[in-house]
């Protein structure tokens, strides 16, 4: 009679995988939907110049809404639910890379440093094409003098969205061909990798110092909920001026990530390299509440039947 594991930990292979990517594709559906609307916020603070057009999150948040309406908001959202295809990577390699790595290493930083890393070179090849279609749907409207694709629409009406979304890869095939798809690959590595990698080490780090703040019968539930937001904002503000870099390549159509760079200093100082930054941890905020509970749970709800019994957490 085989002897049952008193499971803490669950591992990749405690999982029921179609429980685990149902449950998967909801959880991430869901966050997506509630934070699309700073991601877009982001894009525009990143790619115009100075203060053109808002002069700040809830600046843009106010204009956004007025002008275009809620709408406005959601340009671009259809095309970026794609990347559910890369979540479900970025879960599924963090999970085996994690798994190999622990069989030289105990440390629980270097497994998750070097498979936060992995996920994210794995996801960002499948998101950066999804990306630079979605933010030029995104630039439309109020900023489309900041997009080189501008929406033609056709007997005085603008195309419906498979429409438009035909009409913005049409017009990147012409323009670059299949290299366009991948406009700020490098730039996406250079910002999603570090900010995987650094994300892990960090969120470790405020958990147990928050632990040894915080009263001895504090669920280690609500540790984690606050210590995911916490290193969230610290990877963010480490990675944003590539993260601004990232844009204006992908948006503007510029080949040079160094060349970017420089003309960001030039034009816009130090504070250019912290454009978006507060949209971008309003939206990491809720991402990392639900990376570090929902995730946990979503494990829980896809254990193995026979399993469920031996659980201790």
């Amino acid at each position: 009679m085989q002897q049952k594991r008193n499971i803490q930990i669950i591992e990749w292979e405690d999982l029921d995988k179609r429980k685990f990517y149902s449950f998967g594709v909801f959880m991430t559906m869901t966050i997506r939907a509630t934070v699309y609307p700073a991601t877009l916020i982001r894009t525009r603070l990143q790619v115009q110049r100075g203060k053109s057009l808002y002069s700040g999150t809830f600046d843009a948040f106010f204009k956004i809404l007025r002008t275009e309406g809620v709408r406005g908001l959601y340009r671009g959202f259809m095309v970026n639910t794609f990347t559910l295809i890369s979540g479900q990577a970025y879960i599924t390699t963090y999970e085996l890379v994690r798994k190999y790595v622990s069989e030289y290493s105990d440390s629980n930083t270097v497994k998750s440093l070097v498979a936060g890393g992995s996920a994210s070179l794995v996801a960002q090849s499948i998101t950066v094409p999804i990306d630079v279609v979605s933010q030029q749907l995104m630039m439309q409207g109020q900023g489309e003098h900041l997009t080189r694709f501008r929406l033609k629409p056709q007997n005085g009406k603008t195309k419906r969205l498979f429409g438009q979304t035909r009409n913005i890869v049409a017009q990147i095939f012409a323009a670059d061909g299949f290299h366009g798809f991948y406009r700020g690959y490098v730039a996406s590595l250079l910002t999603y990798i570090p900010n995987s990698a650094v994300w892990w080490p960090f969120y470790h780090f405020y958990a147990e110092q928050l632990s040894k703040m915080a009263p001895s019968d504090c669920p280690h539930l609500v540790l984690q909920a606050m210590a995911g937001p916490l290193a969230a904002a610290t990877a963010s503000t480490v990675t944003n001026p590539m993260d601004v870099v990232r844009a204006r390549v992908q948006v503007e159509g510029r080949t040079s990530v160094t060349e970017t760079f420089k003309q960001l200093i030039t034009e816009e100082g130090f504070w250019g390299m912290t454009k978006g930054l507060s949209a971008r941890i309003i939206s990491s905020t809720p991402t990392a509440i639900v990376m570090v509970v929902g995730y946990e749970t979503l494990k829980k709800l896809s254990l193995r039947p026979e399993l469920v019994d031996s659980r201790h957490w």
